[in-house]
């Protein structure tokens, strides 16, 4: 009789955890197997914000790689920053599934060749809807169970730099009114998302107090208030790891 082995999947974690997220949720990687393991995984944690990276020779037994969001820049040159873009390069070599979220996003497309800065339109934070481009229909990330899939979908957003140019031969998948690059594809096992369909509100409620109390900027909340978040978003993210993985 042949065991199954066991599937092992990496966070990559970009963001310490904060103080009501610990309370609520016991931590960040908590909530990201919430929203993307499935039964019989085993999710390793590597807190490489801290310098903490999975070992090279190990990259190998791992099926797939998350990187969270991050309060730091993409093109920063902090040391865990510059060895990040190397392991990433490694993983695109070796041909594993890798999905950036947020500074995530960002830093892959630096990793491979593209270009990543400022938002020229400043800060997005809020519920954002997205519309999705011809490319995303091809790629099954969406469940077959669907009827069809919707032309736009709303997600979380929270930075103020954004992907300004993806590596050559990479797709954009979605856009928004505020940025263009709202989902990007680079050949089969890349998947960027710049929203956080991992986040539940209350974890957004929490850092626009956070960023409104240190002054980091002015919102409106009540853009926020009577908005819906899309789940499809997080179920595409699912689908990208556990199809023909």
């Amino acid at each position: 009789m042949m065991v199954q082995r066991e599937k092992r999947f990496a966070l990559l974690m970009a963001v310490r955890d904060s103080d009501y997220v610990k309370k609520v949720y016991g931590g960040y990687f908590k909530v990201f197997v919430e929203a993307f393991a499935d039964e019989g995984e085993k999710w390793d944690l590597f807190r490489i914000i801290e310098g903490e990276f999975p070992d090279i020779d190990d990259l190998q037994n791992y099926e797939g790689f998350v990187i969270s969001g991050s309060p730091h820049d993409a093109y920063g040159d902090e040391y865990w920053i510059l060895e990040l873009c190397f392991i990433l390069q490694t993983l695109f070599a070796m041909q594993k599934k890798v999905l950036g979220i947020c500074f995530g996003h960002q830093v892959l497309c630096r990793a491979l060749g593209g270009k990543v800065g400022k938002a020229y339109s400043g800060w997005d934070i809020g519920i954002r809807k997205v519309s999705f481009t011809e490319d995303f229909t091809f790629y099954g990330y969406f469940d077959d169970s669907l009827d069809e899939i919707p032309p736009t979908l709303s997600i979380i957003e929270c930075h103020q730099d954004e992907v300004c140019e993806v590596p050559e031969g990479a797709q954009v998948l979605a856009c928004s009114d505020k940025t263009r690059v709202e989902m990007f594809k680079f050949g089969d096992n890349i998947l960027g998302i710049q929203g956080h369909p991992e986040y539940e509100k209350d974890i957004l409620d929490n850092i626009i107090d956070r960023l409104l109390s240190n002054g980091s900027f002015e919102v409106d909340k009540s853009y926020i208030v009577n908005s819906v978040i899309a789940f499809q978003i997080c179920q595409t993210t699912f689908l990208f790891f556990h199809n023909h993985s």
